[in-house]
């Protein structure tokens, strides 16, 4: 079986989906199936829209939450590669100086 090619698609079109499976009735899987979508894909998304909505397990992180997430990580990343590129130089202090 061949993989299908990974796809992106807005959080708008996320959203509509989502709202299509609430007022529809229809389970999750036949809705997914109409629209072409994995029906993992498609239950993530009601998910995570409850999630956003206060609801869910807790501890859930909401959108906003995971996107905050993802960035602090990348700082602590970025900060982490200045910190060792820095640890070899040696300090001011301790560089010969041109007057001596």
């Amino acid at each position: 079986m061949e993989k299908r090619k990974r796809r992106s698609f807005s959080a708008a079109y996320k959203t509509e989906v989502v709202d299509l499976v609430r007022a529809s009735g229809k389970r999750i899987g036949a809705v997914a199936k109409d629209l072409g979508l994995t029906e993992t894909a498609v239950r993530a998304w009601v998910r995570q829209a409850a999630v956003d909505g206060g609801g869910g397990p807790a501890g859930a992180l909401t959108t906003a939450e995971r996107d905050e997430l993802t960035q602090l990580r990348r700082r602590v990343k970025t900060l982490e590669m200045e910190r060792d590129r820095h640890v070899d130089e040696p300090l001011a202090a301790d560089r010969p100086h041109a007057d001596d």
